[in-house]
Protein backbone atom coordinates (compact mmCIF):
# COMPACT_ATOMS: atom_id res chain seq x y z
CA UNK A 1 0.00 0.00 0.00
CA UNK A 2 1.69 3.30 -1.12
CA UNK A 3 2.46 6.46 1.20
CA UNK A 4 -0.95 7.93 0.37
CA UNK A 5 -3.19 5.36 2.26
CA UNK A 6 -0.78 3.50 4.16
CA UNK A 7 -2.64 4.11 7.67
CA UNK A 8 -5.58 2.04 6.41
CA UNK A 9 -3.13 -1.01 6.73
CA UNK A 10 -4.64 -1.30 10.51
CA UNK A 11 -8.30 -2.74 10.72
CA UNK A 12 -9.45 -0.74 13.40
CA UNK A 13 -9.17 2.38 10.95
CA UNK A 14 -10.26 0.74 7.72
CA UNK A 15 -13.55 -0.30 9.61
CA UNK A 16 -13.94 3.35 11.10
CA UNK A 17 -13.55 4.80 7.98
CA UNK A 18 -16.08 2.76 5.80
CA UNK A 19 -18.76 3.63 8.77
CA UNK A 20 -17.20 7.16 8.69
CA UNK A 21 -18.16 7.84 5.10
CA UNK A 22 -21.58 5.82 4.78
CA UNK A 23 -22.61 8.32 7.66
CA UNK A 24 -21.11 11.29 6.18
CA UNK A 25 -23.07 10.95 3.27
CA UNK A 26 -26.20 11.07 5.27
CA UNK A 27 -24.97 13.93 7.07
CA UNK A 28 -23.98 16.17 3.89
CA UNK A 29 -27.36 15.13 2.49
CA UNK A 30 -29.16 16.33 5.25
CA UNK A 31 -27.23 19.46 5.47
CA UNK A 32 -28.37 20.11 1.81
CA UNK A 33 -31.50 19.14 2.06
CA UNK A 34 -32.47 21.72 5.77
CA UNK A 35 -30.60 24.85 3.75
CA UNK A 36 -32.98 24.14 0.99
CA UNK A 37 -35.85 23.33 3.29
CA UNK A 38 -34.89 26.56 5.19
CA UNK A 39 -34.47 28.92 2.42
CA UNK A 40 -36.97 28.05 -0.28
CA UNK A 41 -40.01 26.05 1.98
CA UNK A 42 -40.26 27.39 5.04
CA UNK A 43 -39.23 31.16 4.14
CA UNK A 44 -39.09 33.22 1.12
CA UNK A 45 -35.32 33.03 0.03
CA UNK A 46 -34.41 34.29 3.69
CA UNK A 47 -30.34 33.88 4.21
CA UNK A 48 -30.56 35.37 7.58
CA UNK A 49 -32.46 32.28 8.65
CA UNK A 50 -30.42 29.86 7.21
CA UNK A 51 -27.57 31.96 9.22
CA UNK A 52 -29.81 31.41 12.34
CA UNK A 53 -29.67 27.71 12.09
CA UNK A 54 -26.19 27.49 11.43
CA UNK A 55 -25.79 29.69 14.26
CA UNK A 56 -27.90 27.46 16.74
CA UNK A 57 -26.11 24.30 15.60
CA UNK A 58 -22.64 25.62 15.65
CA UNK A 59 -22.83 27.74 18.88
CA UNK A 60 -22.75 25.05 21.64
CA UNK A 61 -19.80 23.65 20.72
CA UNK A 62 -18.40 26.96 21.98
CA UNK A 63 -20.23 27.16 25.59
CA UNK A 64 -20.30 23.98 26.53
CA UNK A 65 -16.01 23.80 25.43
CA UNK A 66 -14.74 23.14 28.89
CA UNK A 67 -17.00 20.11 29.35
CA UNK A 68 -16.35 18.89 25.65
CA UNK A 69 -12.87 18.89 25.75
CA UNK A 70 -12.49 17.74 29.28
CA UNK A 71 -14.66 14.40 28.40
CA UNK A 72 -12.75 13.54 24.80
CA UNK A 73 -9.21 13.77 27.38
CA UNK A 74 -11.18 11.77 30.53
CA UNK A 75 -14.09 9.48 29.30
CA UNK A 76 -13.78 6.56 26.69
CA UNK A 77 -13.85 7.94 23.69
CA UNK A 78 -15.49 4.92 21.90
CA UNK A 79 -18.15 4.57 24.75
CA UNK A 80 -18.62 8.48 24.05
CA UNK A 81 -19.10 8.22 20.53
CA UNK A 82 -21.40 5.17 20.96
CA UNK A 83 -23.53 7.50 22.41
CA UNK A 84 -23.08 11.06 20.88
CA UNK A 85 -23.85 8.83 16.95
CA UNK A 86 -26.73 7.32 18.70
CA UNK A 87 -28.10 10.85 19.78
CA UNK A 88 -27.29 11.86 16.15
CA UNK A 89 -29.32 9.67 14.60
CA UNK A 90 -32.41 9.95 16.80
CA UNK A 91 -32.56 13.89 16.31
CA UNK A 92 -32.30 13.30 11.87
CA UNK A 93 -35.31 10.65 12.54
CA UNK A 94 -37.52 13.32 14.55
CA UNK A 95 -36.77 16.19 11.67
CA UNK A 96 -37.17 13.75 8.95
CA UNK A 97 -40.63 12.32 10.37
CA UNK A 98 -41.97 16.22 10.77
CA UNK A 99 -41.10 16.91 7.27
CA UNK A 100 -42.58 13.57 5.78
CA UNK A 101 -45.74 14.33 7.12
CA UNK A 102 -45.88 18.14 6.82
CA UNK A 103 -45.86 19.24 9.90
CA UNK A 104 -42.19 20.75 10.19
CA UNK A 105 -42.14 24.81 11.06
CA UNK A 106 -39.08 26.83 10.68
CA UNK A 107 -39.06 26.75 15.61
CA UNK A 108 -39.32 23.37 14.84
CA UNK A 109 -35.79 23.51 12.60
CA UNK A 110 -34.39 25.84 14.81
CA UNK A 111 -34.72 23.55 18.23
CA UNK A 112 -33.44 20.16 16.10
CA UNK A 113 -30.29 22.84 15.05
CA UNK A 114 -29.83 23.80 18.95
CA UNK A 115 -29.72 19.90 20.06
CA UNK A 116 -27.81 18.80 17.36
CA UNK A 117 -25.21 21.35 18.00
CA UNK A 118 -24.94 20.10 21.83
CA UNK A 119 -24.16 16.82 20.78
CA UNK A 120 -21.63 17.49 18.49
CA UNK A 121 -19.88 19.69 20.73
CA UNK A 122 -19.23 16.35 22.98
CA UNK A 123 -18.90 14.31 19.34
CA UNK A 124 -16.65 16.05 17.31
CA UNK A 125 -13.64 16.82 19.81
CA UNK A 126 -13.61 12.73 20.64
CA UNK A 127 -14.09 11.81 16.87
CA UNK A 128 -10.64 13.88 16.10
CA UNK A 129 -9.02 12.98 18.68
CA UNK A 130 -10.08 9.21 18.20
CA UNK A 131 -8.75 9.10 15.33
CA UNK A 132 -5.41 9.06 17.84
CA UNK A 133 -6.96 5.80 19.38
CA UNK A 134 -6.77 3.75 15.88
CA UNK A 135 -3.22 4.79 14.73
CA UNK A 136 0.40 5.32 15.80
CA UNK A 137 1.75 8.63 15.49
CA UNK A 138 4.18 8.02 12.85
CA UNK A 139 0.95 7.82 10.51
CA UNK A 140 -1.72 10.36 12.68
CA UNK A 141 -1.30 12.91 10.07
CA UNK A 142 -1.80 10.38 6.90
CA UNK A 143 -5.07 9.22 9.18
CA UNK A 144 -6.13 12.68 9.55
CA UNK A 145 -6.13 13.31 5.61
CA UNK A 146 -7.47 10.47 4.53
CA UNK A 147 -10.21 11.18 7.46
CA UNK A 148 -10.90 14.83 5.67
CA UNK A 149 -10.34 12.96 2.01
CA UNK A 150 -13.65 10.29 3.40
CA UNK A 151 -15.90 13.67 4.79
CA UNK A 152 -15.06 15.43 1.18
CA UNK A 153 -16.03 12.41 -0.79
CA UNK A 154 -19.30 12.52 1.03
CA UNK A 155 -19.58 16.00 0.03
CA UNK A 156 -19.32 15.19 -3.29
CA UNK A 157 -21.80 12.45 -2.86
CA UNK A 158 -23.96 13.88 -0.40
CA UNK A 159 -25.25 17.01 -1.90
CA UNK A 160 -25.41 15.94 -5.79
CA UNK A 161 -27.83 13.01 -4.47
CA UNK A 162 -29.36 15.61 -2.33
CA UNK A 163 -30.34 17.73 -5.23
CA UNK A 164 -32.11 14.85 -6.92
CA UNK A 165 -33.78 13.70 -4.29
CA UNK A 166 -35.28 16.67 -2.82
CA UNK A 167 -37.26 17.57 -6.77
CA UNK A 168 -38.30 13.56 -6.49
CA UNK A 169 -39.03 13.07 -2.97
CA UNK A 170 -38.73 15.95 -1.05
CA UNK A 171 -36.38 17.33 2.07
CA UNK A 172 -37.92 14.99 4.59
CA UNK A 173 -36.39 11.71 3.51
CA UNK A 174 -32.86 13.45 3.53
CA UNK A 175 -32.95 13.35 6.88
CA UNK A 176 -34.64 9.79 7.17
CA UNK A 177 -31.67 8.69 5.00
CA UNK A 178 -29.35 10.29 7.35
CA UNK A 179 -30.97 8.88 10.46
CA UNK A 180 -30.01 5.31 9.34
CA UNK A 181 -26.75 6.16 7.53
CA UNK A 182 -25.31 6.91 11.50
CA UNK A 183 -26.18 2.83 11.78
CA UNK A 184 -23.02 2.34 9.97
CA UNK A 185 -20.98 4.67 12.35
CA UNK A 186 -22.34 2.66 15.25
CA UNK A 187 -21.24 -1.27 13.71
CA UNK A 188 -18.13 0.15 12.83
CA UNK A 189 -17.34 0.95 16.61
CA UNK A 190 -19.31 -1.91 18.05
CA UNK A 191 -16.48 -4.58 15.97
CA UNK A 192 -13.53 -2.37 16.88
CA UNK A 193 -10.61 -4.58 17.77
CA UNK A 194 -10.35 -3.22 21.18
CA UNK A 195 -6.72 -4.51 21.77
CA UNK A 196 -5.62 -3.14 18.88
CA UNK A 197 -6.52 0.43 19.87
CA UNK A 198 -3.45 3.07 21.28
CA UNK A 199 -5.13 4.48 24.19
CA UNK A 200 -2.70 5.34 27.28
CA UNK A 201 -4.18 6.45 30.92
CA UNK A 202 -6.50 8.48 31.13
CA UNK A 203 -5.32 12.03 32.82
CA UNK A 204 -6.33 12.45 36.35
CA UNK A 205 -9.53 14.55 37.03
CA UNK A 206 -7.36 17.28 39.66
CA UNK A 207 -8.96 21.08 40.02
CA UNK A 208 -8.08 22.59 37.77
CA UNK A 209 -8.21 20.21 34.07
CA UNK A 210 -11.09 21.95 32.75
CA UNK A 211 -9.14 24.99 32.13
CA UNK A 212 -6.03 23.27 31.18
CA UNK A 213 -6.26 22.80 27.86
CA UNK A 214 -6.49 27.04 28.17
CA UNK A 215 -3.45 27.24 29.89
CA UNK A 216 -1.58 24.66 27.27
CA UNK A 217 -2.26 26.64 24.20
CA UNK A 218 -1.43 30.18 25.80
CA UNK A 219 1.95 28.93 26.05
CA UNK A 220 2.41 28.20 22.56
CA UNK A 221 2.29 31.06 20.37
CA UNK A 222 2.47 28.76 16.71
CA UNK A 223 -1.46 27.29 18.20
CA UNK A 224 -2.11 31.12 19.44
CA UNK A 225 -2.16 32.22 15.43
CA UNK A 226 -3.58 29.13 14.46
CA UNK A 227 -6.72 29.30 16.40
CA UNK A 228 -6.73 33.11 15.70
CA UNK A 229 -6.35 31.91 11.57
CA UNK A 230 -9.52 29.20 11.87
CA UNK A 231 -11.76 31.98 13.90
CA UNK A 232 -11.26 34.29 11.10
CA UNK A 233 -11.99 31.77 8.54
CA UNK A 234 -14.69 29.86 10.72
CA UNK A 235 -16.45 33.00 11.21
CA UNK A 236 -16.47 34.84 7.98
CA UNK A 237 -14.84 32.40 5.54
CA UNK A 238 -16.24 29.15 5.83
CA UNK A 239 -20.31 29.99 5.41
CA UNK A 240 -20.18 27.62 2.36
CA UNK A 241 -24.56 26.97 3.25
CA UNK A 242 -25.21 30.40 2.40
CA UNK A 243 -22.48 31.31 -0.25
CA UNK A 244 -23.56 29.10 -2.22
CA UNK A 245 -27.41 28.31 -1.52
CA UNK A 246 -28.12 32.32 -2.01
CA UNK A 247 -25.73 32.64 -4.99
CA UNK A 248 -27.74 29.46 -7.08
CA UNK A 249 -31.18 30.95 -5.78
CA UNK A 250 -30.49 35.12 -6.06
CA UNK A 251 -27.93 35.21 -8.24
CA UNK A 252 -28.17 32.24 -11.10
CA UNK A 253 -31.74 31.47 -10.23
CA UNK A 254 -31.16 27.95 -10.15
CA UNK A 255 -33.16 24.97 -8.13
CA UNK A 256 -32.32 22.27 -5.90
CA UNK A 257 -29.85 20.04 -8.38
CA UNK A 258 -27.64 22.98 -9.35
CA UNK A 259 -27.36 24.05 -5.73
CA UNK A 260 -26.20 20.36 -4.71
CA UNK A 261 -23.73 20.40 -8.05
CA UNK A 262 -21.82 23.71 -7.28
CA UNK A 263 -21.63 21.99 -3.35
CA UNK A 264 -20.26 18.88 -5.23
CA UNK A 265 -17.97 21.27 -7.39
CA UNK A 266 -16.33 22.38 -4.23
CA UNK A 267 -16.46 19.12 -2.49
CA UNK A 268 -14.45 18.07 -5.69
CA UNK A 269 -11.96 20.46 -4.45
CA UNK A 270 -11.57 19.73 -1.05
CA UNK A 271 -11.18 15.97 -1.91
CA UNK A 272 -8.16 16.87 -3.96
CA UNK A 273 -7.21 18.69 -0.76
CA UNK A 274 -7.48 16.11 1.12
CA UNK A 275 -5.37 13.39 -0.76
CA UNK A 276 -2.78 16.10 -1.23
CA UNK A 277 -2.29 16.60 2.63
CA UNK A 278 -2.05 12.96 2.94
CA UNK A 279 1.21 12.81 0.95
CA UNK A 280 3.09 15.19 3.87
CA UNK A 281 3.57 13.93 7.15
CA UNK A 282 3.88 17.60 8.39
CA UNK A 283 2.40 20.78 7.54
CA UNK A 284 3.94 24.02 9.03
CA UNK A 285 2.81 27.86 9.06
CA UNK A 286 4.07 28.24 5.94
CA UNK A 287 1.65 26.09 4.12
CA UNK A 288 -1.35 27.15 6.29
CA UNK A 289 -0.23 31.08 4.94
CA UNK A 290 0.08 30.10 1.43
CA UNK A 291 -3.67 28.01 1.85
CA UNK A 292 -5.44 31.33 3.68
CA UNK A 293 -4.11 33.26 0.82
CA UNK A 294 -5.22 30.97 -1.80
CA UNK A 295 -8.51 30.96 -0.24
CA UNK A 296 -9.18 34.40 0.13
CA UNK A 297 -8.01 35.47 -3.43
CA UNK A 298 -10.20 31.76 -4.86
CA UNK A 299 -13.17 33.71 -2.75
CA UNK A 300 -12.87 36.51 -4.31
CA UNK A 301 -11.99 35.55 -7.98
CA UNK A 302 -15.94 33.65 -7.28
CA UNK A 303 -17.55 36.57 -6.10
CA UNK A 304 -17.62 38.14 -10.29
CA UNK A 305 -18.21 35.19 -11.87
CA UNK A 306 -20.97 36.40 -14.25
CA UNK A 307 -22.24 32.51 -15.37
CA UNK A 308 -22.89 29.34 -12.70
CA UNK A 309 -20.66 26.72 -14.36
CA UNK A 310 -17.43 29.28 -14.05
CA UNK A 311 -18.40 29.73 -10.49
CA UNK A 312 -18.58 26.48 -9.81
CA UNK A 313 -15.05 25.87 -11.27
CA UNK A 314 -13.83 28.37 -9.31
CA UNK A 315 -15.41 26.67 -6.15
CA UNK A 316 -12.84 23.69 -7.11
CA UNK A 317 -10.01 25.79 -6.06
CA UNK A 318 -12.01 27.33 -3.20
CA UNK A 319 -12.34 23.59 -1.65
CA UNK A 320 -8.76 22.63 -2.48
CA UNK A 321 -7.53 25.95 -0.48
CA UNK A 322 -9.66 25.31 2.20
CA UNK A 323 -9.41 22.09 2.98
CA UNK A 324 -5.87 22.62 2.74
CA UNK A 325 -5.41 24.85 5.67
CA UNK A 326 -8.05 22.94 7.84
CA UNK A 327 -6.27 19.93 7.27
CA UNK A 328 -3.06 21.32 7.94
CA UNK A 329 -3.96 23.15 10.76
CA UNK A 330 -5.47 19.68 12.36
CA UNK A 331 -2.23 17.36 11.57
CA UNK A 332 0.05 20.15 13.31
CA UNK A 333 -2.70 20.69 16.88
CA UNK A 334 -2.25 16.69 16.55
CA UNK A 335 1.26 16.31 16.14
CA UNK A 336 2.51 19.12 18.43
CA UNK A 337 0.11 17.93 21.28
CA UNK A 338 0.44 15.31 23.86
CA UNK A 339 -1.68 12.70 24.14
CA UNK A 340 -3.09 13.47 27.67
CA UNK A 341 -4.11 16.98 25.97
CA UNK A 342 -5.70 15.97 22.39
CA UNK A 343 -8.54 16.27 23.51
CA UNK A 344 -9.54 19.12 25.02
CA UNK A 345 -6.76 21.10 22.64
CA UNK A 346 -9.26 19.75 19.59
CA UNK A 347 -12.08 20.94 21.64
CA UNK A 348 -11.00 24.44 21.76
CA UNK A 349 -10.17 24.23 18.00
CA UNK A 350 -13.30 22.86 17.05
CA UNK A 351 -15.10 25.65 19.47
CA UNK A 352 -13.15 28.28 17.50
CA UNK A 353 -14.19 27.11 14.28
CA UNK A 354 -17.72 26.39 15.17
CA UNK A 355 -17.96 28.76 17.61
CA UNK A 356 -17.69 32.14 15.41
CA UNK A 357 -20.76 30.50 13.09
CA UNK A 358 -22.97 32.26 15.58
CA UNK A 359 -21.47 35.60 15.35
CA UNK A 360 -20.61 35.32 11.29
CA UNK A 361 -23.71 33.25 9.60
CA UNK A 362 -25.96 36.02 10.88
CA UNK A 363 -23.90 38.57 9.98
CA UNK A 364 -23.12 37.09 6.65
CA UNK A 365 -26.80 36.67 6.05
CA UNK A 366 -27.97 39.78 6.58
CA UNK A 367 -24.76 41.16 3.76
CA UNK A 368 -26.77 38.87 1.75
CA UNK A 369 -30.28 40.64 2.46
CA UNK A 370 -29.13 43.79 2.36
CA UNK A 371 -26.23 44.04 -0.28
CA UNK A 372 -26.51 41.04 -2.05
CA UNK A 373 -24.79 37.15 -2.33
CA UNK A 374 -21.30 38.57 -4.14
CA UNK A 375 -20.54 41.01 -1.24
CA UNK A 376 -21.20 38.55 1.36
CA UNK A 377 -18.49 36.64 -0.70
CA UNK A 378 -16.34 39.56 -0.73
CA UNK A 379 -16.78 39.52 3.15
CA UNK A 380 -15.22 35.36 3.22
CA UNK A 381 -12.25 37.03 0.93
CA UNK A 382 -10.97 39.39 3.08
CA UNK A 383 -11.14 36.54 5.78
CA UNK A 384 -8.52 34.66 4.35
CA UNK A 385 -6.63 37.62 3.56
CA UNK A 386 -6.60 38.29 6.59
CA UNK A 387 -5.86 34.74 8.23
CA UNK A 388 -2.90 34.79 6.08
CA UNK A 389 -1.89 38.17 7.50
CA UNK A 390 -1.94 36.47 11.05
CA UNK A 391 0.48 33.14 9.90
CA UNK A 392 2.82 35.79 7.92
CA UNK A 393 3.46 38.10 11.28
CA UNK A 394 3.54 34.71 13.82
CA UNK A 395 6.78 33.92 11.02
CA UNK A 396 7.81 37.37 11.46
CA UNK A 397 7.61 37.41 15.05
CA UNK A 398 9.07 33.76 16.07
CA UNK A 399 10.38 32.14 12.72
CA UNK A 400 12.62 35.42 12.15
CA UNK A 401 11.14 35.64 8.32
CA UNK A 402 12.88 37.75 6.09
CA UNK A 403 13.76 39.37 2.88
CA UNK A 404 17.52 39.00 2.18
CA UNK A 405 19.54 40.10 -0.22
CA UNK A 406 21.44 37.43 -1.90
CA UNK A 407 24.25 37.88 -4.89
CA UNK A 408 22.04 38.76 -7.71
CA UNK A 409 18.64 38.30 -6.78
CA UNK A 410 15.82 38.66 -2.98
CA UNK A 411 15.64 35.70 -0.83
CA UNK A 412 13.25 34.61 1.46
CA UNK A 413 15.18 33.54 4.88
CA UNK A 414 13.01 31.95 7.89
CA UNK A 415 14.40 29.89 10.41
CA UNK A 416 13.11 26.20 10.76
CA UNK A 417 10.39 25.37 13.29
CA UNK A 418 11.65 23.76 16.81
CA UNK A 419 11.82 20.48 16.96
CA UNK A 420 11.52 20.39 20.70
CA UNK A 421 8.24 22.30 21.44
CA UNK A 422 7.62 19.02 23.98
CA UNK A 423 4.90 18.31 26.46
CA UNK A 424 7.81 18.97 29.07
CA UNK A 425 8.42 22.45 28.01
CA UNK A 426 5.19 23.13 27.95
CA UNK A 427 4.43 21.57 30.95
CA UNK A 428 6.91 23.69 33.01
CA UNK A 429 5.42 26.80 32.26
CA UNK A 430 8.43 27.65 29.64
CA UNK A 431 6.98 29.96 26.48
CA UNK A 432 7.76 27.83 23.44
CA UNK A 433 7.98 29.12 19.98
Amino acid sequence: MNGMFHSLRSYNYRLWSVGALVSNVGTWMQRIGQDWLVLTVLTHHNATAVGTVMALQFGPPLLLLPLSGFAADHMDRRKLLLWTQAASGVLALGLGLLTVFGMVQLWQVYGFALLLGCVTAFDAPARQAFVSDLVTDDVLANAVALNSASFNAARMLGPAVAGVLIAAVGEGWLFLINAGSYGAVLVSLWFLRLHELHTEARPERTRGSLLAGFRYVWLRPDLVAVLVMLFLLGTFGFNFAIFISTMSVTVFHGDASQYGLMTSAMAAGTMCGALLSARRQFPGMVLMAASAAAFGASVAVAAVMPTPFLFAAVLFFVGLAALTFMTGSNSMMQLTTERAMRGRVLALRIAVVMGGTPVGAPLVGWVVDHFGARWALGVGALAGLAAAAVALGYLVRHRQLRLRWAPGRLRLVIHPAPEDITAARVAAGERVT
